[in-house]
This record gives C-alpha cells, structure tokens and sequence, in this order.
C-alpha cells in the first residue's frame, strides 16, 4: 500500500497577524494508523520542505498519544520537514490520497490547480480520498468526470459552523467549510462539536475534526 498524504505550505491566519499551517494529530495520527498497517507514506505539500505547523495544535493541551509518539520519532520528523514538491508526485504510484487539515489548507490547498487535478484523478482511477477537518476544504473547486462538483449528491462532513465560532475564526477564514460543502451540493452531516465523527461515500472520505483524524485514516485503510 502507497499512500499519498498532503499538507499545506500556507502559515497565515488571514490578516490578524497570527500564524496557522497544518494541525499536528491530524497528521500524526493518521501517518501512525498508515505506517503501523504496513503502508508506504509519501508526503507532498504545495512548497515542498517543511510545512508550517499551527501553534495551538502544538500547545499542551492538544497533545495526544500520535502527538508525542511523533515528537520522540526522529524518522518520522525528519520525513515531515523534506515533503515533496506536490507538481513532482503522479497518480499511478498511489493506491490512496490522504489530507491532514489545520486552517492552511482554505488559503492554499482549496485553490491549488495541483491538487484539484491529483483529487480528480484518484477519482477518476477508482482510489480513495479522504480530508479531515478543514481539509474537505481542498474540494472546493473539484469537478467529477461529468463537470459537476465533486461532493454534488454525496455524503460529506468537515469542520462545522459551530466548530468555527467556537475558535472565534468565523470572520477571519476566507470561507465557512460547512457551508462551502452544502453549496458545492454536499450531503453535509456532523457529529458533536469535538466527538470523532467520520462519513464514508463510496471513494470520498471525510472526518469533521482533529477527534475524527484516525478513525478517517482507518476508513480509508478498510478502503484499501
């Protein structure tokens, strides 16, 4: 099994000054699911190198069990601080596509012509994606093979609306991904705030938090 993960390159909160980039257990959890099922992990992101990682997802009460295996995982972090440029990486030596999310992706991966086109080919070849968080953010702009949107007519979830208010980034995030899923003509359902909460819709998969980062991974590897 190769698996294709990518992150964003994009380290800005908007204008507020602060910074952002991907969120660490969505990475650390799923790579860990992936290595320890035996996968081969190829990692990608828009700039290549070191992808920027959001600070409140590196703050103490964030860690988790993949948090701090990762921290002690000299392979692990060095894998992660030389990912590939994402234009180098090609469909047919991946049998799935996996993105961690973070508020990076809506700025940078949601608008990638790369990625767009690396979404639609897994498609297109019959493997898996799946995007927790707020990296359904990346299907923005994905078409299926007849023009029409992606999610269009499938069974979507991602970060909610409440989720955003609750980090007071409603007005700061360029678009509300619950929303953006539902006008791209996603079936989009949730779970709890913060409860693990995964939907599955024949290749798509999606996880609506950083609690759903693992169970995701795993559906994809049940895909698989």
């Amino acid at each position: 099994m190769k698996i294709l993960m990518i992150l964003t390159s994009h380290d800005q909160l908007g204008d507020t000054g602060k910074k952002t980039g991907f969120w660490l257990e969505e990475f650390a959890a799923p790579y860990y699911v992936f290595k320890d099922a035996g996968a081969q992990v190829t990692l990608a992101s828009p700039k290549g190198g070191q992808p920027p990682l959001d600070p409140v997802s590196d703050a103490a009460d964030a860690q988790t069990p993949a948090t701090e295996r990762f921290k002690q995982d000299a392979a692990a972090q060095q894998a992660l601080a030389s990912t590939l440029l994402l234009d180098s990486v090609k469909v047919e030596n991946f049998d799935a596509l996996f993105y961690p999310g973070g508020h990076g992706p809506l700025w940078d991966l949601a608008e990638d012509a790369t990625s767009i086109s690396l979404i639609e080919q897994f498609q297109g070849a019959g493997k898996p994606v799946a995007a927790v968080c707020h990296a359904p953010a990346v299907f923005r702009h994905t078409k299926a093979s007849d023009g029409t949107p992606l999610v269009s007519g499938r069974r979507v979830t991602g970060f909610s609306n409440s989720e955003e208010d609750a980090v007071q980034l409603t007005d700061v995030v360029p678009f509300l991904l619950e929303d953006m899923l539902k006008q791209q003509g996603g079936l989009y359902s949730r779970g709890a705030d913060w409860e693990s909460f995964v939907v599955e819709d024949g290749l798509l998969i999606t996880g609506q938090n950083p609690a759903s980062s693992e169970a995701a991974a795993e559906a994809l590897l049940k895909r698989l």
